[in-house]
Order: C-alpha cells, then sequence, then structure tokens
C-alpha cells in the first residue's frame, strides 16, 4: 500500500486527495492519500510526522501553506529546482536521504502553454514555436504577491525567457524575493500597492501576462480580488490566477467580462500533483482523469 499525502494548514479545501486517488486508480495501484494539517509554527507537530516519514510510514508528501519554506530546515538535500526557487512542496526518500522538490514551477510552466495555446494567444508567437512552445522572447509579466507560490512562478517564467516585474504589498518582501534572482534583474512596481487604480495605470512596465499568486479571491472570500473592479486591463493581457477555488475567481471572472483570457490555477494543481506522483511511483497518471476526479 503507497501512503502519500499533504502537510499545510488549513487543508479543508484541498482537492489534492481526489486527485491522487484518482492517479493510484488509474496506475492500477493500491493506496492512499492523507491530509496531515499542521497547525501554523507547530515545529513539534511537523518533526514527528517528518519521523513517520524517515522511518517508512509513508511513501510520499506534498507541502503547501504555510510550511513550503519552513520543511527545508527537516530536509537531508534540496535539487537544484527546489534550491533556485527556495520552496519545497514534494518530498521523497531516496537511499534514506530526504529529498525537497519543487513541481510548482514546471506544473505552472505546462499549464499556462497549454492555456495560451488552446486561446490561441499571440504571446505563443513565432519565436515559441521555433522552440517547441517554450520560448517567449520580448514578452512581460507582472506577477502579483511574494511568497512560496510567486518564488516558482518567476522562476518559471525567467527560465522560458519572460521579463518579470514583480510587486506585492509589502514592497520591501518583494525586493527581497527579487535580489535572490538578482541574475535576472526582476524589476519591481514600487509604486503599485495592488489597488489604487491611478497608480496601477501608472506602471512604468508593458506585460502581457498576469499572474497572481495571493491567496487573495480564495474561497470562503470568493468577493474579494487582488484587483479593483473598475479596473480596465489592457486588450492582448493573459490572466493566470493561480487561486483554483473557487472555479471561476472574481480576478476571472472580472477578466473575462472584459473579453481577456483568463484561467485560474486547477490546471496548475493538476499537473503538479501529476508531477510529483511520478516521483513517487514512477508511473505517468493520465490528465483528463486527474482534471475529471475534481469537476465531475
Amino acid at each position: 500500500m503507497i501512503q502519500l499525502g499533504l502537510i499545510g494548514y488549513p487543508l479543508g479545501h484541498s482537492l489534492s486527495p481526489k486527485i491522487h486517488t484518482a492517479a493510484l486508480k488509474a496506475c492500477g495501484l493500491e493506496g492512499s492519500y492523507s491530509l496531515f494539517p499542521i497547525y501554523p509554527d507547530d515545529k513539534h507537530g511537523l518533526s514527528n510526522l517528518i519521523d513517520h516519514f524517515r522511518a517508512g510510514e509513508i511513501d510520499g508528501l506534498n507541502i503547501t501553506v504555510p510550511y513550503k519554506l519552513d520543511i527545508i530546515s527537516f530536509i537531508d538535500v534540496l535539487t537544484d529546482t527546489a534550491m533556485s526557487i527556495g520552496a519545497v512542496n514534494t518530498i521523497f526518500m531516496h537511499d534514506d536521504i530526504l529529498i525537497g522538490h519543487n513541481t510548482d514551477a514546471d506544473g505552472f510552466l505546462i499549464d499556462l502553454k497549454k492555456c495560451m495555446a488552446q486561446s490561441s494567444s499571440p504571446i505563443l508567437g513565432a519565436s515559441s514555436e521555433a522552440n517547441g512552445g517554450m520560448g517567449v522572447d520580448g514578452k512581460s509579466a507582472i506577477v502579483l504577491g511574494a511568497g512560496g507560490s510567486a518564488r516558482a512562478v518567476i522562476y518559471a517564467l525567467l527560465n522560458d525567457g519572460w521579463s518579470v516585474t514583480l510587486t506585492a504589498r509589502r514592497i520591501e518582501q518583494a525586493q527581497e524575493l527579487a535580489n535572490e534572482f538578482a541574475s535576472y534583474n526582476v524589476q519591481i512596481a514600487s509604486s503599485f500597492d495592488l489597488r489604487p487604480i491611478d497608480k496601477f495605470r501608472a506602471m512604468p512596465v508593458p506585460f502581457d501576462l498576469l499572474v497572481n499568486t495571493t491567496p487573495v479571491g480564495m474561497f470562503p472570500n470568493m468577493d474579494a480580488s487582488p484587483l479593483p473592479n473598475e479596473l480596465s486591463l489592457p486588450s492582448n493581457i493573459f490572466v493566470y490566477d493561480l487561486v483554483y477555488n473557487p472555479r471561476e475567481t472574481k480576478l476571472v471572472r472580472n477578466a473575462r467580462s472584459q473579453g481577456l483570457r483568463a484561467t485560474t490555477g486547477l490546471g496548475m494543481l493538476i499537473e503538479q500533483a501529476a508531477l510529483s506522483f511520478e516521483i513517487w511511483t514512477g508511473h505517468t497518471p493520465p490528465r483528463d482523469v486527474l482534471y475529471a476526479s475534481v469537476v465531475e
């Protein structure tokens, strides 16, 4: 029996059990996926669970907020990706070594490309097609938020050829994160606090993609958006909201009402989950089955 699970808090809204249960069934594997809610700052609870993991009682764990950074102190080795991002969402054992990895970046990029291709986005131009759909030379993105999810998104975009502007409610936090990607020259929208329309319109950097990595708009606060309702976005922009519960966030709904291409992070959730599942089991679950498990 394969024992998998998720560490974080709160976890009541998590779709991961449905996704991984479907993956186990589709791949003909016996096992379960459990939720391990650990209250923030409960280092003893976290340490105790990791001890069970090291003892072989658990075969694989996902990590979500607020532990994507805190878990690092319990890990023996980080993969290059996790080290570059500075956050972990997947842990596994190999030769008695506890390894931390991050599948968020690849999961985000895979779904972003898929969504853009399906919407015939001009961001996927000739240069990207020549590079297998993975290059977007000369395109700009703005990322809202500076937490663990933002780290993965920025890493993915920068390594895919995007220029990135970062902004957050606490500009100093955004600057600290940008400094961690110093070799890429990440820009900071220092006059933007996510609310005033005049400041947003005054942003000096044009952009083709807006990614919300903040929890604003997540259940149960579904009437919230990181942007003002009356804000008119550029007609060419693609809006990607990492929030996936509700199915259509207010940010996505407002963008679509303006005729813009927009999506939530459900596809990213499925892709990152599938990548983690492959690491733990060696099996590749069918994405359509995983998607069906959370939309039916």
